[in-house]
C-alpha cells in the first residue's frame, strides 16, 4: 500500500446518492463497504464529512440568516451525517468513532488530537464532525487542518468527478484532465479543488491532495494503492 494513514473528505451532497436532498442509506452502504476494503488492509482511516446535503450556513445566511447561527446548523448537519456513515460503517464490521469540534458529548467524543491517533493506530475508522468548530470555516479547511494534526500521508477528496479538468467536465465536453498537477498550477489556472484557505494550508504543510471519483467502486482501494487514479495535487 502507498498511504499508511489517509484523511478521506467526502461532502454532504455525495451522501445524497439520487435524491434531491438527505441521505441515502445504498450510498452509504457502498461507501462503508469500500472503506472497509482498505481498513481490512491495514489502511488507516479518518473522516471529514460535509453537511451540504442537510444545511449550508452560507444558503442560510444569503436567505437573511445570521451567518453564525447559519453556520452554527451547518455544523450540526456534519453530525448528522457523521453519525449515519459511522452507523453504516459499524453495520459492515468496521469499528467507529465520531469525534466532533463541537462538545455533543451525550453523541459523540470531543475533538482530541492524541485519543484520535490511538484510535486511528488500534484500527479505528475516525469521523471529525462538526468542521473546526468555528464559523467562516468550511469543511475543506476542517480536513487539512486534521489532516495535518493526525499527520496523515494525503486528503483523499471523494467527488462524482474523477479528477481535475481544465473546465467542469458536465459543461464542457472539451476540458481536458490532470493527472498531476502543482499547487502553483492550481493557482495560477485559477482552477476549484477546494476553498482558498483549505487550499493555501495544505500547500504550506506540503500535505498532497488526490481529487478522484468515490461513486465508482473500487477506487479508493486503487487510490490508497497508488494506481492513477484522479488527479494528485502535490509541489
Amino acid at each position: 500500500m502507498k498511504y499508511n494513514r489517509i484523511l478521506l473528505k467526502l461532502s454532504g451532497e455525495a451522501l445524497m446518492g439520487n435524491r434531491q436532498y438527505g441521505i441515502d442509506p445504498a450510498r452509504l452502504s457502498e461507501y462503508a463497504n469500500d472503506i472497509k476494503e482498505i481498513t481490512d488492509k491495514g489502511i488507516q482511516v479518518a473522516i471529514v464529512i460535509g453537511g451540504g446535503n442537510i444545511f449550508r450556513g452560507v444558503a442560510g445566511a444569503s436567505n437573511g440568516m445570521d451567518r453564525v447561527q447559519g453556520d452554527h446548523m451547518g455544523m450540526l448537519a456534519t453530525v448528522i451525517n457523521g453519525l449515519a456513515l459511522q452507523s453504516a460503517l459499524e453495520n459492515a464490521g468496521v469499528p467507529t468513532r465520531l469525534q466532533t469540534a463541537i462538545h455533543i458529548e451525550e453523541v459523540a467524543e470531543p475533538f482530541i488530537r492524541r485519543k484520535a491517533m490511538r484510535h486511528l493506530e488500534k484500527g479505528r475508522v475516525v469521523i471529525f464532525g462538526g468542521g473546526t468548530g468555528n464559523p467562516y470555516f468550511t469543511t475543506d479547511s476542517a480536513a487539512v487542518l486534521r489532516a495535518i494534526e493526525i499527520e496523515a500521508d494525503v486528503i483523499l477528496k471523494g467527488t462524482r468527478v474523477d479528477g481535475i479538468y481544465t473546465a467542469d467536465p458536465e459543461k464542457d465536453s472539451k476540458a481536458i484532465k490532470f493527472d498531476h498537477i502543482s499547487f502553483d498550477d492550481v493557482l495560477r489556472k485559477g482552477l476549484k479543488v477546494m476553498d482558498t484557505t483549505a487550499f493555501t494550508l495544505s500547500q504550506e504543510n506540503e500535505l498532497p491532495i488526490i481529487v478522484f471519483d468515490m461513486n465508482k467502486k473500487g477506487n479508493l482501494l486503487k487510490v490508497v494503492s497508488g494506481e492513477n487514479i484522479g488527479t494528485k495535487v502535490n509541489l
